[in-house]
Parts: C-alpha cells; sequence; structure tokens
C-alpha cells in the first residue's frame, strides 16, 4: 500500500502540489505550507507526519526541498 499523501515534485515556480489520496490540497512553498494543509485535511499531528513514509511520499527532488531541481 503507498502513502495516501504525496507531495509532488517542485515546480519551476518554487512549489509542490500537494495530494491525499489523489485529491488536491494545494499547492505548498514550505513544510509549514503542506501541515496547514493536512491540518485542514483533519490531521492534526501533521508535523509528526512529514518524515514517515507510511504516510507522506515525497516524489521528486529531496523531501523538504521546494526550489525547483
Amino acid at each position: 500500500m503507498s502513502a495516501p499523501i504525496v507531495v509532488h515534485p517542485p515546480a519551476g515556480s518554487g512549489d509542490r502540489r500537494v495530494t491525499v489520496r489523489g485529491q488536491i490540497l494545494g499547492l505548498a512553498h514550505s513544510d509549514a505550507d503542506v501541515i496547514e494543509f493536512l491540518r485542514r485535511a483533519g490531521l492534526p499531528d501533521a508535523e509528526g507526519l512529514l518524515d514517515d513514509p507510511a504516510w507522506v511520499m515525497w516524489r521528486g527532488g529531496r523531501a523538504h526541498h521546494y526550489e525547483a531541481a
């Protein structure tokens, strides 16, 4: 089973699309944005999930890196 939260590859504009089970939550420019999107989606302990591969898959680029590769 793959992680339900996906942080997609960095875009040229310095952001990353964030999805939960295929639903777009928004464009993140930082980890703080990702955490806020996840809190709004009902995950109050979102901060602790960012480095848990069971919950979050970082696609393309390095985790926690938002500039274009």
